[in-house]
């Protein structure tokens, strides 16, 4: 167990696809970057403050192995989304907004939204694997203008063929945008790897940042060609010109910044960052594996992550008598449908994974990997 986080005193801590502890250099971070400029400058604190932002972009930068003008803050994925996604111009005959259905929410939500614009929101059938590339090879055509995948599916913990997805997409000359926010921290996340065009990640789960604290990640060859509907004085190509009659569009990814930014959730976002990579998010990645590999052996059964993210989904038919049945362990977990969530960070042992798997086993309940999205209000 490694001690670097503020780990809550009750038993097992097994929600970092939720909310991720609190770094224990959080608390510095937060009064270094945000209140003790405040406190001794007033107004002239927004020169430390916007050094905090920088840090806050560095640190992305350097855990996507991007340039730090290819990063824009946001507050959360949702605001990131629309500021892309209202950049583009939909054209007759390709208008087309392609996702899973089995997609976090929020996306289709902010889709939807946009659909005034004169964009249609296509959901690929939850029942057809977001995991299968063929999936996604029925649903891009030249109709469509963007194409937004999950890396990680938070009910599932099923990965999408990211590589594969840019490549159709590119293929059909659309935007290929991908949602990391349940994969950063956990695993790679490699846009220019992947050949993708966009990147859309938080801060609140597997990096330990809080919420608040959202970024996008933009290829800048394509910057320039997307100009979003949401302005404000920090997306200028000169800030402090303070012409209110010439509005024009910064060069770099700060075009989709906005108006004045929230500091503190960034100050915290970057404390997380940092400690992660402090640690190694491979490491973290290994013991993530060897803790599921104990809770295998706990329930004697295989349990295959191939293809998944850091999050065990286990389906259980009897949800109450599985609550009954953990209660005494104080495992703090989540519970989506039928759908248990627990996630294994650098936080946990192997010997609470054990005792996850050792409960479940003692109990004789019987459970599956989760393969559709459980449409189901979180408990």
């Amino acid at each position: 167990m490694i001690d670097l986080f503020h780990v809550p005193e009750s038993g097992p801590y097994l929600l970092s696809h939720s909310v991720g502890c609190l770094p224990r250099s959080a608390r510095a971070a937060l009064e270094e970057g945000y209140l003790a400029p405040w406190q001794d400058t007033g107004g002239a604190a927004w020169g430390p403050w916007l050094d905090t932002i920088e840090r806050f972009r560095s640190a992305v930068s350097g855990l996507i192995g991007a340039e730090i003008s290819e990063i824009a803050p946001q507050q959360s994925v949702s605001a990131a989304l629309f500021s892309l996604l209202s950049g583009l111009r939909p054209a007759k005959g390709r208008n087309r907004i392609v996702m899973s259905e089995q997609a976090f929410p929020t996306v289709g939500y902010v889709a939807q939204g946009l659909e005034r614009l004169g964009f249609e929101t296509v959901l690929m059938p939850a029942a057809q694997s977001p995991g299968d590339a063929a999936t996604w090879e029925r649903h891009i055509d030249d109709r469509v203008a963007a194409v937004v995948a999950m890396h990680v599916h938070s009910n599932t913990g099923i990965t999408s063929p990211i590589a594969e997805i840019a490549a159709l997409a590119r293929h059909h000359s659309a935007l290929s945008i991908v949602d990391v926010a349940q994969s950063v921290g956990i695993l790679p996340v490699l846009p220019r790897d992947w050949g993708v065009d966009a990147v859309i990640g938080s801060s609140v789960k597997w990096l330990c940042g809080g919420p608040g604290a959202a970024w996008l990640w933009l290829r800048s060859e394509v910057t320039a060609a997307i100009e979003p509907l949401d302005l404000g004085w920090f997306g200028h190509e000169d800030p402090f010109e303070f012409d209110i009659r010439s509005f024009r569009h910064a060069a770099d990814a700060s075009r989709f910044q906005g108006g004045s930014p929230s500091i503190a959730p960034f100050a915290l976002a970057a404390a997380g960052i940092e400690t992660l990579r402090a640690i190694g998010q491979d490491t973290v990645l290994r013991h993530n594996r060897t803790c599921i590999a104990a809770f295998e052996e706990a329930v004697n059964r295989p349990i295959d992550m191939h293809g998944r993210g850091g999050t065990l989904c286990l389906l259980f038919d009897d949800v109450e008598t599985l609550r009954q049945t953990l209660a005494p362990g104080d495992f703090r977990y989540d519970v989506r449908g039928q759908c248990l969530r627990a996630s294994f960070h650098a936080w946990n042992t192997v010997e609470e994974a054990r005792q996850l798997g050792q409960a479940i086993a003692e109990a004789q309940l019987d459970f599956r990997l989760a393969e559709q999205r459980v449409v189901a209000r979180s408990v």
